[in-house]
């Protein structure tokens, strides 16, 4: 998945860290809710400004990051 457009750093906002859509929810945030326990649709309920794509993007930046972690190490 291109996450490109969904998921966006800017220094001055939740400083620098990797947020959604330029929000102040952070891919972190998504990430704890789904490990956490939070389903999809809790996610989608209690945070009606995201879209399903939103925390499939936080999901693939997350891997993408994970893979780029692991190439270094390699």
């Amino acid at each position: 998945m291109d996450y490109s457009d969904i998921i966006t750093m800017e220094p001055g906002k939740r400083s620098g860290k990797p947020c959604v859509r330029g929000l102040r929810i952070t891919v972190y945030d998504v990430l704890d809710y789904l490990a956490s326990g939070m389903t999809h649709q809790d996610i989608l309920r209690d945070f009606p400004y995201l879209t399903e794509q939103d925390i499939r993007a936080c999901l693939a930046f997350a891997a993408d990051r994970e893979r780029k972690l692991e190439m270094l190490n390699a």
